[in-house]
């Protein structure tokens, strides 16, 4: 009689990192099935140390032509000697979307199936819900439910071998980027709002309060668009970015009361203003890599009084809570002094002067929330900057 229990992520305690990694580490474990619709590398970094042992015997289902499931994602599983398929519809809709995993010994089975995908969100912080099942193969029902769950995903690879088809060299893999059927995760372009504010003042719904695990720390990194794009190489450096399309710069840590200018108390003066720190990304230098890396095409200009102050100003789109609430000209100001004991002690040089987005940015309901800054390569350079 199978024994069931629930997963429900972020609500609880509970991650599907940690119930997959004890399925994966049941004792005598002869084989791992898992199909998942999307998968990106720290998915699989969660995973990789209670994966080893059974990766040999561990088959992969996974969905792509969904632009979440990335190059770098089924390297990482491929490098573990998995046996990997991947799902195509050959449409954007339907797409692959099954998520489960299973592992048998002799005796008994364990499954989790539910909603979480192989990515660091889905395993750790998005609300998931699965329910984690423990078979006993003695009983002859329990058997079955077994023999037809694996039986439909070989059916599924038996008639449709177009679509469903393994992955055995990064060369693979590669092409599969090259035609657009996956995507490349150092790349990361802002999402879609659901829409611009139609009436009224902004919502002032704080974050829900739920489990959280920080995710590991991505590397920045600035993509300049090519102006021709140079025939690809197999492993050679992707492409860059294309012009039209903003990509992910920096991403802040949880914002506090004087990034957002919100006084502490009514006697306290607001500067306007927010410093650009190092964040929540690795490899950046707080000192420069603003000023320049991010803004260095902007036209930079002394200020007149203090000429070790230097300031621009750009076009940034405007996006809190998934809301699109337009383009706002926003100055920026850069201290060029190396002298000091503030750039000594390797503190934030460059500063943005919030202007006429300040009514909508201090507000109490943003605290703790992330900046992501995105870039887009156009000539001069446009800018969005997404609270959420």
């Amino acid at each position: 009689m199978a024994q069931l229990e629930l997963i429900l992520q972020a609500a609880t305690p509970a991650t599907h990192a940690a119930a997959v990694r004890k399925l994966l580490t049941i004792a005598d474990v002869k084989t791992v099935l898992v199909s998942v619709a999307f998968v990106r590398e720290a998915g699989v970094e969660a995973l990789e140390a209670a994966l080893k042992d059974v990766a040999g015997d561990a088959t992969f289902f996974v969905g792509i032509r969904n632009n979440i499931t990335t190059l770098q994602g089924l390297k990482r599983l491929l490098a573990l000697k998995t046996k990997l398929y991947v799902v195509d519809t050959g449409s954007r809709e339907p797409i692959f979307h099954p998520k489960l995993y299973l592992a048998c010994t002799d005796t008994i089975a364990e499954m989790i199936v539910g909603s979480a995908n192989l990515t660091f969100q889905g395993l750790h912080n998005n609300i998931e819900a699965s329910t984690r099942v423990v078979l006993d193969l003695a009983d002859a029902g329990d058997h079955k439910f077994v023999e037809q769950t694996t039986a439909a995903f070989d059916d599924m690879l038996a008639k449709h071998p177009e679509h469903v088809f393994q992955l055995k060299t990064a060369q693979q893999i590669e092409l599969l980027f090259d035609e657009g059927r996956i995507v490349d995760e150092t790349i990361i372009q802002a999402p879609a709002p659901i829409g611009g504010v139609k009436k009224g003042k902004r919502d002032s719904l704080g974050r829900m309060k739920l489990h959280r695990v920080f995710r590991p720390r991505i590397k920045a990194a600035i993509k300049r668009a090519a102006v021709k794009a140079p025939p690809r190489v197999f492993g050679q450096p992707i492409p860059a970015v294309r012009a039209t399309e903003y990509y992910l710069v920096w991403e802040s840590n949880e914002l506090k009361r004087r990034d957002l200018n919100i006084p502490t108390n009514p006697n306290t003066h607001a500067t306007g203003s927010m410093l650009l720190k190092k964040g929540a990304m690795e490899g950046i230098d707080q000192r420069h890599f603003f000023r320049d890396d991010v803004f260095d095409t902007l036209k930079w200009v002394p200020d007149r009084k203090t000429p070790h102050i230097e300031r621009a100003s750009a076009e940034f789109e405007l996006v809190i809570k998934n809301l699109n609430y337009g383009k706002f000209r926003l100055r920026l100001s850069h201290n060029t002094k190396t002298d000091t004991a503030s750039y000594a002690q390797n503190n934030a040089m460059t500063q943005v002067h919030w202007g006429d987005a300040l009514p909508l940015v201090a507000k109490e309901d943003l605290l703790a929330r992330t900046i992501y800054l995105y870039r887009k390569d156009t000539d001069p350079p446009e800018f969005q900057i997404e609270i959420d």
